[in-house]
C-alpha cells in the first residue's frame, strides 16, 4: 500500500544521483549493483555504483549510490541527491539532509515512521515482501520496482532481467513478483 505525498518531479538530464540506504543486511548494494547495470545496458547513459558498508554491514545505516549521466562521470561519489530510498529511520535521519530541496524522498512506511513535512512518497517495502512475496529479503527489490517506475531511468523488463541474473538460485519467481509489486504499486501512487 502506497501513499502518494508527491506531484510532480524533474528529471535533470546531465547528472542524477540516488542513494539506496537501509540497515545493514536490508541488501541496499545488491540492489545498487542491479539498478546501476540494468539502467547501464538499457540505454546509452553513464552509471557508476558506489557503497560504504564497513562497520554498517549488519545493523546500523549503510548506503550505496547510483550516478547516471548523460556524459561521462568524473565524480564517482554522490553530492546533492535527487532520489533517496530509506528503508528505515537511522537511514532516513543519517542521509535526509544530502537529499536536494526538490528531490525524490521514497520511505519504506513498514519501518520509517518520522518523515520531514516534505513531499514524498512512502511505501510498506517490508510489510508487502512478508505478507504478499512471503520472504522480508525482497523488500529491496520491491523498492527497485517502485524507483523504475517513479523514475523512468530503467524498464521493468530490463530491471526484471538483471534482477534474476543475480537472484539466488531458487527465488527466481518471488524476485519477479517483487519486481512487479513494487513497479505496479508505484504506478498507483504516481497517479
Amino acid at each position: 500500500m502506497a501513499h502518494k505525498i508527491l506531484d510532480k518531479i524533474q528529471l535533470p538530464s546531465d547528472r542524477f544521483e540516488m542513494r539506496l540506504s537501509g540497515s545493514g543486511g536490508q541488501g541496499m548494494i545488491f540492489a545498487s549493483v542491479v539498478l546501476s547495470k540494468a539502467i547501464g545496458m538499457n540505454s546509452n547513459k553513464s552509471v557508476v555504483q558506489s557503497q560504504s558498508y564497513g562497520p554498517e554491514a549488519r545493523g546500523g545505516a549503510s548506503k550505496a549510490d547510483v550516478v547516471v549521466s548523460d556524459n561521462e562521470i568524473y565524480y564517482p561519489k554522490a553530492m546533492k541527491l535527487d532520489l533517496l530510498l530509506a528503508m528505515t529511520q537511522e537511514a532516513l535521519d543519517k542521509y535526509y539532509p544530502d537529499l536536494k530541496e526538490n528531490g525524490m524522498l521514497i520511505v519504506d512506511s513498514s519501518l520509517v515512521h518520522n518523515v520531514p513535512d516534505v513531499e514524498h512518497y512512502a511505501f510498506e517495502f517490508t510489510h508487502m515482501a512478508r505478507n504478499q512475496i512471503g520472504h522480508i529479503m525482497v523488500a529491496n527489490v520491491i523498492a527497485l520496482g517502485a524507483i523504475a517506475a517513479l523514475t523512468g531511468l530503467v524498464t521493468k523488463e530490463k530491471l526484471t532481467e538483471i534482477v534474476l541474473q543475480h537472484a539466488p538460485r531458487g527465488t527466481e519467481e518471488k524476485n519477479r513478483n517483487a519486481v512487479e509489486l513494487g513497479y505496479n504499486e508505484a504506478l498507483k501512487a504516481k497517479k
